[in-house]
């Protein structure tokens, strides 16, 4: 009988407090300070609502996944996802910590310039590159990463007229066993159109192909599908080296690690459920170590790893506006942020606790925004203290897509803070205001009604 694998054994943190019908625990505890400043204080400084960055969080969330992979793999290199949180501030921490930068637009690839990154640790993601976008991204000698074969065969074409070959890479997209698949960007490997633009680029002699991308999904909940991705990588790499004679440099296997935070609709709570970054780093990195690469030919591993990193490094403090009563007998709280504000309302239950002192009272309740909109629901069934107008709630893991996804929709959006790792508080994004919004707004000149020669015009209907 075959020795069977031998797997290591793993302890789960466990949540404390009551238990409810799922078996889960729920804990109130007021949160009256983050990192050690009072949650009434930020709130009277700038405002409510009000976004609450830790920096403390944020290199400690980076270091960790950092150790993981570097530990277990002898050439690593994170690229900071722009798209979770492209505050300029969040971009410099991570690119501090020596991350390079993962962008999917122009205007991503500019702010990452604007931030200092270097042009050849930029990486150029997405489907949507425009033709002056590739001319920058070429000109400063960053890793494009190919989508589709219309931007292959523009690529050829620009490098026709510029006499440069710049560094490519392909985006791979593939059955990972977790479905629905994730295949609408890059080329696909099972029916062949990943070798077939493989084969092209090296054909063309106008590129460099030097690396492979995928990207298999978001928020995923299993390690065995970056098992399966990470082997489809290696042997995609491995028929470029032998049939191609051209050996790729490195494998990005892209982000999509979950944060602690737990999906709408789910029985058990993120923390109990969600693997960790070292799960992932074991699945990932064995895999390619065992695939049978010689020791100098090991490829560079790239991660571009967004949510994992930021999310509990986040919190948004809001105030309660009003209760009523439902038609059907529930208790509804409204608070003074929406749905435009924490966006990830739509995906998540997010912990939501008080930020004072309550009664041992409570109630099952629905968490309205002020938006004038059913959809603008917090909550939709959430058990908390009875609270009062004018008392604070604190938001826990909003630091990933909210500050990028926000919109501006009926209420502004609100300021954005950052404790150091002193303990001091930094504005790093002001409060919108009336003048800001209308700022790029342009009135013609008989619409506008403090014109003093604006003519009278009567209309017969």
């Amino acid at each position: 009988m075959a020795k069977l694998k031998y797997e290591r054994p793993v302890i789960k943190k466990m949540n404390a407090g009551l238990m409810n019908k799922f078996g889960t625990r729920t804990e109130f505890q007021p949160v009256r300070a983050i990192d050690g400043v009072p949650v009434l204080s930020l709130i009277e400084g700038y405002g409510s609502p009000l976004f609450v960055l830790s920096e403390r969080q944020i290199r400690r969330n980076y270091q960790s996944a950092a150790r993981s992979f570097k530990t277990r793999y002898p050439k690593v290199q994170f690229a900071w996802s722009y798209k979770t949180n492209y505050l300029n501030a969040v971009c410099q921490i991570f690119h501090q910590e020596g991350s390079w930068a993962e962008v999917v637009s122009g205007f991503e690839y500019r702010k990452a310039l604007g931030n200092g990154v270097a042009g050849n640790q930029i990486i150029f993601n997405g489907p949507d590159k425009h033709r002056n976008d590739l001319l920058l991204a070429i000109e400063n000698d960053s890793l494009i990463h190919i989508d589709n074969f219309d931007e292959l065969y523009s690529l050829i074409e620009l490098c026709n007229q510029i006499n440069k070959k710049p560094r490519v890479a392909i985006r791979v997209n593939m059955d990972t066993g977790v479905y629905p698949l994730w295949d609408r960007f890059g080329f696909n490997y099972e029916n062949g159109q990943a070798w077939n633009a493989i084969s092209k680029i090296v054909a063309s002699g106008k590129m460099q192909l030097v690396g492979l991308h995928c990207h298999i999904g978001t928020f995923m909940l299993t390690t065995s599908a970056y098992m399966a991705a990470a082997t489809k990588m290696c042997e995609l790499a491995t028929r470029c080296k032998n049939l191609l004679h051209n050996p790729v440099e490195y494998l990005d296997l892209g982000g999509g690690f979950p944060s602690t935070n737990t999906l709408r609709g789910a029985y058990l709570p993120g923390v109990d459920t969600v693997p960790s970054i070292d799960d992932f780093a074991e699945a990932i990195t064995t895999t390619i170590l065992e695939y049978g690469f010689k020791q100098e030919e090991l490829p560079l591993l790239i991660l571009e790893t967004g949510r994992a990193l930021i999310d509990d490094a986040g919190y948004l403090l809001g105030s309660v506006v009003a209760n009523k009563r439902l038609s059907d007998g529930r208790r509804a709280t409204i608070v003074n942020f929406g749905v435009n504000t924490l966006f990830t309302a739509f995906w998540y239950e997010h912990k939501i606790t008080p930020a004072q002192d309550f009664t041992e009272h409570t109630e099952d309740m629905v968490l309205y925004g002020p938006l004038c909109m059913n959809i603008d629901v917090v909550r939709e069934n959430i058990s908390l203290p009875l609270l009062n107008p004018g008392d604070h709630v604190v938001v826990h893991k909003v630091g990933a897509y909210n500050m990028t996804q926000w919109m501006q929709f009926i209420t502004t959006r609100p300021a954005v803070v950052m404790i150091d790792e002193q303990q001091q508080v930094h504005l790093v994004r002001q409060a919108e205001n009336l003048e800001y919004i209308e700022q790029m707004e342009q009135v013609p000149a008989h619409l506008n009604s403090h014109s003093l020669d604006a003519p009278s015009k009567e209309r017969n209907f």
